[in-house]
């Protein structure tokens, strides 16, 4: 009989464990849920997994948070929401988009400010950087960019201490970095091997997104794969010393 009461008790403590790990914070659950969030972005939660991308960034409310290259701004919203009234997103964009990102992003605590390769350099210290399905934009061909200082220029922007978050699309292991033009990709070794180069701290990486179906051969926009890639997560930390 104790025997059985201890294996119950047990049991009931792993479901606990287990269910208070599998709710996010407070601020990002009710950022995720929040009712003024549009279908549209709604309709796109189980294939990017919100709030579980916003966790393992460790955004927390009075953050301060730049968004580079935030596109329609999926993550901008969201992140606005979790950092809250006290905290701050700067969602970085190359100069000849910024008045359309002003008109369809900067609002309440959203600051649409300029991405620049060379002299990159947020209005104050952040305490995170995030950036989806752009790193591999930073090889492609047409842009030129001498990716180190691109880096560096992250690095000098983010507080001692702060956090870079990558999300991205993968290519196979071994991939060259010139399927960056050919199928928006990049070998997650290469991202790891790159960012460390600048002075960050790789400290984990999180496997929600991973699709081992993902054939990681044709292009990311390609009707088969669209919304269905392998994508890796890799969080990264400035030294604080």
């Amino acid at each position: 009989m104790t025997r059985n009461l201890l294996m119950a008790a047990s049991a009931a403590l792993v479901l606990c464990v287990s269910a208070a790990h599998a709710a996010p914070p407070a601020n990002v659950a009710a950022a995720v849920s929040d009712p003024s969030r549009s279908d549209a972005d709604k309709a796109r939660d189980a294939a990017r997994k919100p709030a579980e991308m916003l966790e393992f960034a460790g955004v927390k409310p009075g953050d301060k948070v730049v968004e580079l290259l935030p596109g329609g701004g999926y993550f901008t919203r969201v992140l606005s929401a979790a950092v809250g009234p006290t905290g701050k997103v700067y969602a970085a964009v190359p100069a000849n988009d910024v008045e359309k990102a002003k008109t369809a992003l900067q609002k309440g605590n959203v600051e649409v400010i300029t991405l620049a390769a060379k002299d990159f350099k947020t209005p104050e210290p952040v305490d995170v950087m995030f950036t989806a399905q752009n790193y591999h934009d930073f090889h492609l061909k047409q842009l030129a960019l001498d990716v180190p200082t691109v880096n560096k220029t992250l690095f000098n922007s983010i507080k001692p201490g702060g956090t870079l978050l990558i999300i991205d699309h993968a290519a196979v292991t071994g991939a060259p970095v010139e399927v960056a033009d050919t199928l928006h990709r990049i070998d997650p070794a290469i991202v790891k091997a790159e960012v460390e180069a600048a002075g960050f701290k790789f400290v984990g990486e999180d496997n929600a997104i991973r699709n081992p179906a993902d054939p990681k051969t044709v292009n990311v926009f390609d009707p088969t794969i669209r919304g269905k890639t392998d994508q890796f997560v890799f969080k990264f930390q400035k030294p604080k010393g």
